[in-house]
């Protein structure tokens, strides 16, 4: 698994790098020294995670990563983040970031999450998990009335559809792999008893759906310490 490392601040950098380039399954072929840096370093050498840390308050920041993204579009980005109020993560996840979580995270679960979201999942941390759970938990109801026969997810997906959205914008708009909707996508078309796509959108708008209601968001929750010992670098010890 190849990792880009980028930070502003090169004691954390440095210990980044040698947390990561410690695992037996990742190997760390570049270290930039700002976001900024990490795009054109991402579009020559196309990472298949690149970990960004910077601070959530600098506008430039959340450029940066849709720019990492533009130039390698199928590397996941993790953000280790200076704070985790709901602007910067909403930003970041706008951005196109698959992981959140804060530069004082231990050091075993900034591997697992490098691990995690290069496998097409999201990672957030804990705290943030629960804040956007609050925000987005509520299924569109009109779904969950017209069509009690499908689970949560499949109904978030199914609002989707009938709003227009392709399977990996679906991917994207909910944290979750392609497969995961591709999956949910044939559930539907089986409990339903309808052929195709266009069947489904026709029932799914005769029952009133394809509003632009938020769905909910699957992540896996990182736990933050709060107290323990922590490097120098800020990331904490295991």
């Amino acid at each position: 698994m190849r990792v880009l490392v980028a930070d502003a601040r090169p004691v954390f950098r440095e210990g980044l790098y040698q947390l990561l380039a410690a695992q037996g399954d990742l190997a760390v072929v570049g270290c930039a020294g700002s976001a900024d840096d990490a795009a054109p370093t991402a579009g020559t050498l196309r990472p298949d995670v690149a970990v960004v840390g910077f601070d959530t308050d600098q506008a430039t920041g959340f450029d940066a990563l849709r720019r990492i993204l533009r130039r390698a579009p199928e590397t996941a980005v993790l953000v280790l983040a200076a704070s985790n109020g709901d602007e910067s993560v909403f930003a970041a996840l706008r951005a196109g970031a698959r992981g959140y979580l804060l530069r004082s995270a231990e050091a075993s679960h900034i591997v697992r999450a490098v691990r995690t979201v290069a496998c097409g999942e999201a990672v957030l941390d804990a705290t943030v998990a629960v804040r956007l759970a609050g925000y987005f938990s509520a299924t569109p109801s009109g779904a969950a009335r017209a069509f009690p026969e499908l689970t949560r997810g499949e109904q978030e997906v199914l609002v989707l559809i009938a709003s227009g959205l392709t399977n990996n914008e679906i991917a994207r708009r909910l944290f979750v792999s392609p497969k995961t909707v591709r999956n949910r996508v044939s559930s539907i078309y089986n409990k339903l008893h309808v052929p195709n796509r266009a069947r489904a959108i026709l029932l799914a708008r005769s029952a009133g759906l394809g509003c632009t209601a938020p769905p909910a968001v699957a992540v896996t929750p990182v736990r933050t310490p709060s107290g323990g010992a922590s490097r120098q670098d800020g990331t904490s010890l295991p």
